[in-house]
């Protein structure tokens, strides 16, 4: 015990001197520095896209607001609307009509609906729904008003608006039809004026608005999108053609003996001199008939073959040759009735139509570019198109043998025929007005519902393809909200929450919702099995957002313990919402970058390539 306190102490004693002999301090042990917990997170970011992303970016494609809507008694439903742009192959851009909101007013004149719309929106519309068509006009304020004007405005006596030409108009030629010539129809003539003469039927007309031009343009090549192909993918507008309704005998319009039938052509898109000037190369044609005489007809379609054809405007009078994808109205002409009978050399026609007969309208297309293969006559009732839409190169639209080549539209009370001329299906090659001794007719189009589809990673080091668990959502109402989750492409144990309702509870596994074990793939995998997707519909409250965090579906993994939201600023793209019903999300193992070559531009600066997720890749996306 001695020992080792006498030693104890010299201890005590040399520590205590130690500053007088200069001997260092003891060197203290350092604080460990804190290790970051997102830096392996960032680390693998920066490895999987190539790229550093910008520390600001909040990974959002939307953005909300609520408009008030006032309007008349008339109205039944108001709607918002926004203006998305495709990517059309060979022909720049197309758009698509996406409903945002939309509600049954019930007697109310004034409407207040709140909206989520895609940050690159084109632009954003309040729909008017009454019984007999639809007004549009552009948001740009927080309140928007109709101010429609009345529908007899576009029906009156035109010769307040339009000076009639003066003067007698006679049949100057009569030729066999293209049809005739090819022993279709035998004997079906053409009637037209002295070439001279449709210089004198032109007649000048007033020029639309600059607001409604900008409408027009927003809403017909929305409903209607342009070009061969959108994304890849053919572009058929005949379905919403069709859902119109004006096929057959809706092709026609009834006159109302009160005044002339007054025709504008206001557009054309035809490619211009690449495919040998179409549209500058064609005419317009019309033809007439009391509907007791077609009913009466053993043969309804024989009747209509074998009617005379009259040629009312020769587009090149009208067009520039070169003139591609303009919207302007500044001619019209009056169609002329030249009585029940066959006409012949010297008849004269009258611009007033006696009341209660049909009239029909054909394009005759007449461009030699190729020879007789682009040549032929396209009739808007479908059932006379049986040989021409066989023809090549008609034959390549892929229409059926009796689809129409035109359809009605009503833009603001304005009546409007969208003809197919060519060689695809979008239905807007030409576009007339019609104004005048036509009786008025309902046209109400109906847009889909934007859907935003949420995608997750479910790691926090992941592979980025984005599809471990994909949700769509579509607003169905002010108070509706349909949600679907369409894919699981991870094996961990996931639960979706935040829906909460019908089979998506809290506590429902996904895969067990799909009734397939979590090693399997759910709708990830090109070839393999589908399986439906699980939906369910949720009430919420009249300001919903999907930008609320609140009400954002998210998940949970079992597996890791851990919640997956949706990313915020600074954050790594671990979870997306994108505003954009088309989206196609990336098949397995495949990063988003890859499926989306655009992404990364986006993701380095939010400013940049804000329509990414419009243009995927073939081949690295879910079809």
């Amino acid at each position: 015990m001695k020992k080792l306190f006498t030693l104890a102490i010299i201890g005590l004693v040399l520590s205590g001197c130690s500053k007088g002999f200069d001997m260092p301090e003891p060197t203290p042990e350092p604080t460990p520095t804190p290790t970051d917990p997102t830096a392996d997170i960032k680390a693998n970011v920066e490895k999987v896209f190539g790229v550093t992303f910008a520390s600001n970016h909040d990974w959002n494609s939307t953005t909300n607001g609520t408009v008030t809507l006032k309007f008349d008694s008339s109205v039944k439903k108001v709607a918002v609307l926004a203006s998305l742009s495709l990517t059309s192959d060979g022909d720049g851009i197309a758009n698509s009509m996406k409903v945002l909101n939309q509600v049954e007013t019930n007697n109310q004149t004034s409407v207040s609906l709140s909206y989520d719309a895609p940050s690159a929106n084109q632009a954003l519309y309040a729909a008017f729904y009454t019984a007999s068509g639809c007004v549009f006009k552009k948001i740009e304020s927080n309140t928007v008003t109709m101010d429609q004007a009345p529908a007899k405005a576009r029906t009156r006596g035109e010769t307040e608006v339009y000076k009639i030409p003066e003067g007698d108009f006679s049949i100057g030629k009569i030729e066999d039809s293209w049809a005739a010539q090819r022993g279709w129809i035998s004997g079906e003539k053409l009637y037209m004026l002295a070439d001279d003469d449709y210089t004198r039927l032109k007649m000048e007309a007033p020029a639309f608005s600059d607001e409604y031009t900008q409408t027009f343009r927003d809403i017909i090549f929305s409903y209607l999108p342009n070009g061969r192909k959108i994304n890849g993918v053919w572009n058929n507008n005949l379905p919403k053609v069709m859902a119109l309704g004006y096929t057959d005998d809706n092709a026609y319009r009834v006159t109302t003996g009160t005044a002339p039938i007054i025709v504008s052509p206001v557009y054309k898109c035809d490619g211009a001199g690449t495919w040998g000037n179409e549209v500058y190369n064609s005419d317009l044609y019309y033809y007439y008939f009391k509907e007791e005489s077609l009913n009466e007809a053993t043969d309804k379609v024989a009747f209509l073959q074998n009617l005379p054809k009259f040629k009312l405007i020769p587009f090149n009078i009208h067009f520039g040759a070169d003139e591609d994808n303009s919207i302007r109205k500044d001619a019209a002409f009056a169609a002329l009735y030249f009585g029940d009978g066959t006409p012949e050399i010297g008849t004269k026609g009258s611009f007033i139509f006696p009341a209660g007969y049909k009239i029909g309208f054909m394009v005759r297309a007449k461009t030699d570019s190729e020879g007789s293969k682009k040549q032929g006559e396209l009739y808007f009732d479908g059932r006379l198109n049986t040989k021409i839409n066989a023809w090549p190169n008609f034959s390549s639209s892929q229409l059926g043998a009796t689809d129409p080549r035109a359809t009605w539209f009503k833009l603001n009370n304005r009546l409007l025929q969208l003809w197919e001329s060519g060689t695809d299906e979008d239905f807007n090659d030409i576009i007339l007005e019609i104004e005048g001794g036509v009786e008025d007719i309902d046209i109400i189009p109906e847009f889909e519902y934007n859907t935003y589809t949420f995608c997750f990673e479910d790691r926090e080091i992941g592979d980025y393809d984005l599809n471990d668990v994909v949700i769509k959502a579509t607003r169905k109402s002010p108070t509706q909200v349909e949600y679907s989750i369409v894919a699981c492409g991870a094996y961990d144990k996931l639960y979706v929450r935040n829906i909460n309702e019908g089979k998506i509870t809290d506590d429902a596994e996904i895969h067990s919702l799909f009734g397939v074990g979590q090693n399997t793939f759910i709708n990830t995998e090109s070839g393999a099995n589908y399986y439906e997707p699980i939906t369910v519909t949720k009430t919420v409250d009249a300001s919903f957002s999907f930008l609320n965090e609140s009400t954002q579906p998210y998940l949970f993994d079992e597996t890791t313990g851990k919640q997956v939201k949706l990313s915020k600023k600074g954050e790594d793209p671990h979870g997306i919402m994108i505003p954009y019903a088309d989206f196609k999300y990336p098949l397995e193992k495949t990063c988003i970058k890859d499926a989306y070559t655009e992404f990364n531009n986006w993701g380095q600066n939010p400013v940049n390539s804000t329509d990414w997720y419009t243009k995927p890749v073939s081949g690295k996306v879910f079809e």
